[in-house]
């Protein structure tokens, strides 16, 4: 394995929802290392738990914030763990508490299992907007502006009549 580089684990304060679903890998250290698998036809270095299952990042998450609860949760259970472990990181890996309780996440990105995977097996590369998560994956950054925003409307009044 390669050394573990610039991995540090931080806390993030939410409040945790009561109705947290159950996460199917909730340990009190969950495994994040690197494995080679096969992601839409091609060998790809990305990320796995300590059992090898694939792990996903859900594009509509923020840094804060999970958007992944109720029935999209028990088909992509959440990766959570007080204390996160890595083994050949470069990015960072931390905890979030939010209503999946203490989420782990890289470089920002709360991190999902797929129900349907099995170690070494991507299956839910692209479905229901979740993507495996690879080393390089980049930081969520904030913005003031909210994603989708319209365009300002044009100032001239004419409409080609």
């Amino acid at each position: 394995m390669a050394a573990i580089g610039g991995i540090t684990a931080a806390s993030a304060s939410s409040s945790p929802a009561s109705n947290a679903p159950a996460a199917s890998h909730s340990a009190a250290a969950a495994t994040v290392r690197t494995a080679s698998a096969t992601v839409a036809g091609k060998t790809e270095t990305i990320l796995v738990n300590g059992a090898g299952l694939p792990l996903y990042y859900y594009r509509p998450d923020t840094a804060a914030k999970s958007f992944v609860t109720g029935a999209l949760a028990r088909l992509w259970p959440p990766l959570t763990s007080a204390a996160p472990a890595a083994a050949g990181l470069n990015g960072k890996l931390a905890v979030i508490n939010d209503v999946n309780g203490r989420q782990v996440t890289y470089n920002g990105h709360p991190l999902y299992t797929f129900a349907d995977d099995h170690p070494g097996q991507v299956t839910g590369q692209g479905v229901q907007n979740f993507f495996v998560a690879a080393p390089g994956l980049a930081p969520i950054t904030s913005s003031s502006a909210p994603a989708g925003s319209a365009p300002a409307a044009p100032t001239s009044g004419g409409l080609g009549y």
